[in-house]
């Protein structure tokens, strides 16, 4: 009945602060709604300059390929321009070399030779870029050689689980996932940190709830809040980002749950270690944005962070919710597939409650 009672007190404080409120509602939204137009690690309308020396009909054949693909987009660069003066303009990000008897060689089928330029100040473009280029001069060639001539080998590729390459179902269940690792714990650090700074937490320690009671009641309240929270973020994943899920949900609904705990239980660890607000701030802008953000797998795979701070990636509970996340929308692999990170993120909100309750009786005692 305590814990019920605090987590009313709670409640009933957070709904006086509008500003809280929409902090809480209306701030995921918009950081999901932004991540989702904004981030795309596929590069599209990427303008390239060419220069054709050879003036034939294949080699303008070459350039209206280029320019008929998704990713290049043919532009006009003054024939003075050297292509370091084209890149440091911003004018192309690659320059096309037709040298001239590329139409004789190709006829003859003795090699033509065509030299792509790539601005690699980009690497991870760059290297894309580079790709799509084979590509399409690859196809270009086996045109004119002829389907017929195949090699030994024949390399067929299928896309699975996101067959179109669409960002938006990579980056939805991640977004989903972020904003859930920003606010909540925001929200709890807050809350607690300032009835530190303010003395208020004092009549806690003279009065009959325990330690566990007073956490499990602030934690259930802000839960309830993140609940909300969860559900128009999941809202805006399934009509903004087209997702849907891929298998059996239970192993998303109960990740869900146990993240939410994880995520208030450690904003109010912080609140409770650090009794001022300032600092609460930063200590949760380190441990739940940057973390979520670098070391989750949000937006590079896990294995290509050095192995030097990679073990830090281990205590970072985002890491293993998106992971359930993608599965659940992209994969469906259900509980065989996702019964460890489920149970690590259940583990990580243990580790932060118990942390939490131990800085708290330590304060009550010392009171």
């Amino acid at each position: 009945m305590r814990v019920l009672a605090q987590a009313r007190k709670e409640l009933t404080q957070f709904l006086r602060d509008r500003l809280a409120l929409a902090l809480a509602l209306l701030l995921p939204v918009l950081l999901m709604l932004l991540m989702g137009s904004a981030i795309s690690l596929t590069p599209t309308d990427m303008p390239i300059g060419v220069r054709d020396y050879d003036n034939s009909e294949e080699s303008r054949s070459l350039i209206e390929a280029l320019n008929a693909s998704l990713v290049f987009r043919v532009v006009d660069v003054p024939l003075d321009w050297s292509p370091e003066r084209a890149f440091e303009t911003k004018t192309v990000r690659a320059m096309v070399i037709i040298p001239e008897h590329f139409s004789r060689d190709l006829l003859r089928g003795s090699g033509a030779e065509v030299q792509a330029i790539v601005d690699a100040t980009d690497t991870n473009t760059a290297t894309q870029v580079r790709g799509y280029f084979g590509q399409v001069v690859g196809a270009f060639a086996a045109r004119w050689n002829g389907v017929q001539r195949q090699g030994p080998v024949q390399l067929e590729i299928r896309l699975w689980y996101n067959p179109g390459r669409e960002s938006r179902k990579f980056f939805g269940p991640g977004a989903f996932v972020f904003v859930l690792s920003i606010f909540p714990p925001l929200l709890a650090a807050l809350a607690m940190s300032k009835e530190n700074e303010l003395k208020t937490i004092t009549q806690v320690y003279v009065s009959s709830i325990t330690a566990a009671e007073y956490l499990l009641g602030k934690i259930a309240a802000y839960m309830a809040i993140t609940a909300a929270a969860w559900v128009i973020s999941l809202t805006v994943a399934v009509f903004v980002f087209g997702l849907r899920f891929a298998g059996d949900p239970t192993p998303f609904l109960a990740g869900s749950v146990f993240y939410l705990f994880t995520s208030v239980s450690f904003g109010v660890m912080v609140g409770a270690a650090m009794p001022n607000q300032a600092v609460a701030v930063q200590a949760v802008a380190i441990g739940g944005f940057l973390s979520s953000f670098l070391l989750s797998g949000l937006i590079f795979p896990v294995q290509n962070i050095p192995e030097t701070i990679r073990w830090i990636s281990y205590v970072v509970q985002a890491r293993y919710f998106i992971e359930v996340s993608r599965d659940a929308f992209l994969q469906g692999g259900g509980w065989p597939a996702m019964s460890v990170p489920v149970l690590m993120i259940a583990v990580l909100g243990m580790l932060y409650f118990l942390i939490a309750w131990w800085n708290l009786r330590q304060m009550q005692v010392k009171a």
